[in-house]
């Protein structure tokens, strides 16, 4: 197989169409926060520094369709904090090794998700800490379980 084909065929999602639908409108979105990501000193005392950051991002966020969410772990420990996004027929995005300072940047992540035609977040206008904090993304549900 040639090189240009092989390239096709591993391309990104974000390289093609995804089959999702297209919004007329903008979706919600959640920001889900780890809150029991703990700092660099591994310490268990409260508040953790992962509920400090869900408090920091609800406090800032004055968007609408964008809610924010505490939850007890995302088992991704090894790159603390931790957050992901979530939206109805979009990729989930999971991300990782961020700071109480990335509030703000979770919400501009949110606010390019809830905006999006196709259910990816895009590349541009990503936070660099979007970028190369990703840890994971998961495609949408579909209702079609293959077996």
């Amino acid at each position: 197989m040639s090189k240009p084909a092989i390239a096709a065929r591993v391309a990104a999602p974000s390289d093609m169409e995804s089959g999702l639908p297209k919004p007329d409108d903008s979706r919600d979105v959640t920001i889900v926060v780890c809150s029991s990501c703990r700092g660099p000193d591994d310490s268990d005392a409260r508040p953790r520094p992962g509920e400090i950051l869900a408090d920091t991002v609800r406090a800032a966020n004055d968007h609408p369709g964008i809610t924010v969410d505490a939850i007890e772990c995302l088992g991704n420990c090894k790159r603390r904090l931790s957050a992901a996004l979530v939206a109805p027929d979009c990729w989930t995005y999971v991300f990782g090794d961020l700071t109480i300072e990335n509030a703000p940047d979770l919400l501009q992540g949110a606010r390019l998700m809830r905006d999006t035609s196709n259910g990816l977040m895009p590349w541009r206008g990503r936070p660099q800490c979007l970028k190369g904090g990703l840890v994971a993304r998961v495609p949408p549900m579909t209702g079609k379980v293959k077996e």
